[in-house]
């Protein structure tokens, strides 16, 4: 177990906090360019931030993908999904 996982007190659990946390700024991305672009008056601004979109789309897919296959984030079975975020609860209310 690396050293911050130590001093964090949450072990494994480090790396799905980082990369749920990474699922979560993704996706404010996405919705944030998408909104973007419903305000923006010029063509030339539009077709950039629909490159970002994508980009951010992308990523968001790469995230889910990792997370899915890593266990953490099981997007199909709910009953599942509240096991995993359970676990994670009471690993942060086990922190001192």
């Amino acid at each position: 177990m690396g050293l911050l996982q130590n001093l964090a007190g949450m072990g494994d659990m480090t790396e799905q906090v980082i990369a749920t946390d990474f699922l979560i700024s993704a996706k404010a991305g996405v919705r944030n360019y998408a909104m973007a672009i419903s305000e923006t008056a010029t063509p030339e601004v539009r077709e950039v931030l629909r490159r970002h979109l994508d980009v951010a789309i992308d990523t968001h897919e790469k995230i889910f993908n990792y997370m899915t296959k890593k266990g953490y984030y099981h997007a199909n079975n709910p009953q599942e999904q509240l096991i995993v975020d359970t676990e994670a609860a009471d690993t942060v209310l086990g922190i001192q």
